[in-house]
């Protein structure tokens, strides 16, 4: 077991809640590790609904590109806790987390404090002690009390997508929950927003401009779209001619637009071949992630097309579901697909846009101590929004069900509802985020 598991292990129980949004206790831990958030690198500080992680993927691909070296906090993690830091373009190493979270550990003295605010303040420490160029920085929910915007002075804020999500923290209003994403804009930072619905976009100018920030909004200062099989991106400076994104889904067009513009805002010197290297070498897991190797395709069905993603609200049901029916067309192969979902998700709505374009849904736990929906709860919502649904006890169980049916060519499929299943399954196939 590594070292830090057991530090790990303790924090988790400081607070009895998972999620409780507040900036006090942070607060008040960071004073006591005099003040990390101060001492950080250039930071450009990311919220959204969806897209966040990959927003970032391709900044962090970008700026590595053009030999910078780059911070990256995120959450979840998929396999190990360590890849939520990424220290000058490496994940952490066991023992330096592990010296950052004890001395989280004996500054906190056992106050009440979540996981996350806890492990966010360890990771701001460390960020703080190693030299990098720039700081990406993934809020972990909402924005305006989420436990990183304790950050003053970012060098951009960036809002991804919003749509409906964590209703029971953020409220059920796109206008609600811009307000609390656009909780992360500062004045004296540029301020890069992806297209939003109209409701949403209203909040987000308005604080832009309380503050007085400069505001970059997509579809109006800058604009991503594929052409020829190119990426064609354009803003107030000029175009850029690039090849298409390595992340799959036409969705990742938009992200890598959002991405684009924020580091031409901010580096204005970085090269257009930067650019062309950062989509051509992008990753980032379990985000329709083909999966080429390892004991989940040795139980598929033989010749089957194995898809990844984590993918849990509607909006991400949407995107995925065009993203399934763009590769039906380019390569016409029945769709199955493997669900398992937590209980705080509108699974109608997310497995919705799927009916016309999946042949099969295998309900499957979540895994872990989350929240899960229990399969046959899972598969009886699939069925009442049309897609024929059955359940299994874990996803090789579902792999191996769908390897007994005869099907009429080598089907696709597609693992997803969950970042916890995902996590899940890579942890099956032996292949974790490096």
């Amino acid at each position: 077991m590594n070292r830090s598991a057991a530090v790990l292990d303790r924090l988790q129980s400081l607070h009895p809640k998972r999620i409780d949004l507040s900036l006090d206790r942070v607060l008040g831990l960071l004073e006591k590790l005099d003040r990390p958030q101060d001492h950080l690198p250039p930071t450009i500080h990311v919220a959204g609904t969806n897209g966040k992680g990959s927003t970032i993927a391709f900044m962090r691909a970008v700026l590595e590109a053009d030999n910078k070296r780059v911070h990256v906090y995120s959450s979840p993690h998929l396999v190990r806790f360590h890849e939520r830091i990424r220290l000058a373009g490496r994940l952490v190493d066991d023992d330096v987390l592990t010296r950052a979270l004890e001395a989280c550990e004996r500054a906190n003295a056992g106050a009440p404090i979540t996981f996350f605010e806890i492990t966010t303040a360890a990771a701001l420490k460390l960020f703080s002690e190693h030299p990098a160029d720039v700081l990406l920085l993934e809020v972990g929910l909402g924005g305006r009390l989420d436990t990183t915007n304790v950050v003053d002075r970012p060098l951009a804020c960036v809002i991804a997508p919003i749509s409906i999500d964590h209703v029971e923290f953020l409220g059920p209003t796109l206008a609600g929950i811009a307000f609390e994403k656009a909780g992360i804009l500062k004045r004296g930072a540029v301020a890069v927003v992806a297209e939003q619905p109209p409701e949403a976009l209203a909040v987000i100018e308005q604080r832009a401009t309380d503050l007085g920030s400069q505001l970059l909004i997509g579809a109006q200062d800058f604009a991503a779209r594929e052409e020829h099989g190119r990426l064609l991106f354009q803003d107030n400076t000029g175009a850029l001619d690039l090849p298409m994104p390595r992340l799959a889904g036409a969705h990742q067009i938009g992200n890598a637009g959002v991405a684009i513009a924020t580091l031409r805002a901010c580096f204005p010197n970085i090269g257009e071949d930067a650019y062309a290297r950062g989509m051509t070498s992008v990753e980032w897991p379990a985000r329709l992630q083909r999966l080429g190797r390892g004991p989940p395709v040795d139980l598929a069905p033989a010749g089957a097309d194995l898809w990844l993603d984590g993918g849990h609200n509607e909006a991400g049901g949407k995107a995925l579901a065009a993203a399934m029916a763009e590769m039906g067309r380019r390569s016409p192969r029945p769709l199955a697909m493997i669900v398992g979902m937590l209980t705080t998700k509108d699974s109608a709505a997310f497995l919705r846009p799927f009916k016309d374009i999946a042949r099969e849904i295998v309900a499957v736990p979540v895994g872990g101590d989350h929240a899960g929906r229990a399969p046959a709860e899972l598969a009886a919502i699939a069925s009442s929004v049309g897609l024929p649904a059955t359940e299994a006890p874990d996803a090789a169980a579902a792999l191996a069900a769908l390897a007994a049916k005869n099907w009429p060519s080598p089907p696709r499929i597609l693992i997803t509802g969950s970042l916890y299943l995902a996590g899940a399954v890579l942890a099956a196939n032996g292949t974790p985020p490096e």
